[in-house]
């Protein structure tokens, strides 16, 4: 499983976007000098982004893309789905058939039992963080990330 560079792009514009002066925002062209993508990439994320309800466009000369809501109402679950969807779905079955019609294992497989609660577990963990709990240093987001997984029960909690 792979995290797509459309997620960790769609993610850093939307931080960006968090830390920017809510009420102009950045333009495509301010969010692609910043994160070194192209202006074509960035409309396409930001398109996506906006169709989703994360962000919102600003017309005038000043324009440019601000959060819809608060951050620490965005979910990062919910935005990696409207990026670029699940890591797995039922789907995934069907397209990885070796080349059958349909899949040898349809009937019992537990690799996609594997797969199904390895989805499960993550989509438990990152419907918890909101974009706020990334907004921190690295070290300060890596404490509270840490802190959700304590109270999921994830991790042993430290003495």
């Amino acid at each position: 499983m792979k995290i797509s560079a459309q997620d960790e792009y769609g993610l850093r514009i939307l931080l960006r976007l968090a830390e920017a002066n809510s009420e102009e925002g950045l333009s495509i062209i301010q969010l692609s000098e910043v994160e070194g993508m192209s202006t074509s990439y960035v409309a396409k994320l930001t398109r996506t982004l906006r169709l989703s309800g994360f962000i919102q466009s600003t017309r005038g000369q000043k324009g440019g893309y601000v959060l819809s809501v608060p951050a620490d109402q965005i979910i990062i679950s919910e935005v990696l789905r409207s990026l670029g969807g699940a890591l797995y779905d039922d789907s995934f079955c069907n397209k990885h058939s070796a080349g059958l019609q349909i899949c040898t294992n349809s009937v019992d497989c537990s690799v996609r039992s594997l797969w199904r609660i390895t989805q499960l577990a993550l989509d438990h963990v990152l419907s918890q963080v909101t974009l706020k709990d990334l907004l921190a240093s690295e070290l300060n987001s890596n404490k509270a990330l840490e802190k959700i997984l304590e109270q999921l029960h994830f991790v042993e909690e430290k003495a």
